[in-house]
């Protein structure tokens, strides 16, 4: 018999929500598992696409997961300077058989102490503030170190819950999602990472996430002294 699995994906306020739904459309396919939506209530939480997801259950009822997975997003700094958000990452993370996170998720991770010493992925923009939490950052859609499993920005999140899925359950039932979703990608523009942009693409994609969050990193490095970061073995 297929063994049982507890899914929890980490909800918050201005989650990127594909972040979230293309990993969980993903993982839901694991068969025998129960993927909960977590935050501190039931009420809609908003997702910087304009809509909102309903969570399915609160912090008080996941206490512990086989799968921990954090999305990532503008809310990201949001989440970190939350101590009861980043108390049920690290209560989940601790025990969980795998800790899991797509695109800034993995800033997350590092800031409840998860990636210390491991090699990890995350969005291009924000890559390089990973070793503020002792982290390695790697430039990969999916990074698989021990038992943490990141993934790059955004659309990584469905290559990597389809390598997780693989490391799991098989990789024949990896690739029959993979069909049973039809994830046969053939974007109509060679422009998904800064190495392929035009230069002038990627400048404008800099500017506009610079008006959006301007003091995005600046905060992010408070955030991570108020989190007892970098230790004195990483400075």
């Amino acid at each position: 018999m297929t063994e049982s699995l507890s899914i929890a994906f980490l909800l918050f306020p201005n989650v990127t929500q594909l972040d979230l739904t293309g990993p969980a459309q993903v993982l839901s396919r694991l068969g025998n598992a129960r993927l909960d939506l977590v935050w501190k209530t039931l009420d809609p939480v908003p997702t910087d696409a304009g809509f909102s997801i309903l969570p399915t259950a609160t912090f008080a009822d996941v206490p512990r997961a086989d799968i921990l997975c954090v999305p990532g997003g503008f809310g990201t700094n949001g989440v970190i300077a939350d101590d009861e958000a980043i108390a049920w990452v690290q209560t989940v993370g601790a025990e969980a058989t795998w800790v899991t996170s797509v695109c800034t998720g993995s800033l997350i991770l590092g800031a409840a102490g998860l990636l210390e010493g491991y090699r990890a992925g995350c969005h291009w923009a924000q890559r390089e503030m990973l070793p503020l939490f002792g982290a390695i950052p790697v430039d990969a859609r999916t990074v698989v170190d021990r038992n943490r499993v990141t993934g790059g920005g955004v659309t990584a999140g469905i290559d990597f819950a389809l390598t997780l899925a693989a490391m799991i359950r098989g990789e024949a039932h990896a690739k029959a999602v993979q069909l049973s979703l039809e994830y046969d990608p053939a974007p109509p523009f060679d422009s998904g990472s800064p190495e392929k942009a035009d230069a002038d693409i990627l400048a404008a994609v800099k500017r506009r996430t610079a008006q959006l969050m301007p003091t995005r990193d600046d905060d992010l490095r408070v955030l991570a002294k108020r989190r007892g970061y970098p230790r004195e073995t990483y400075e």
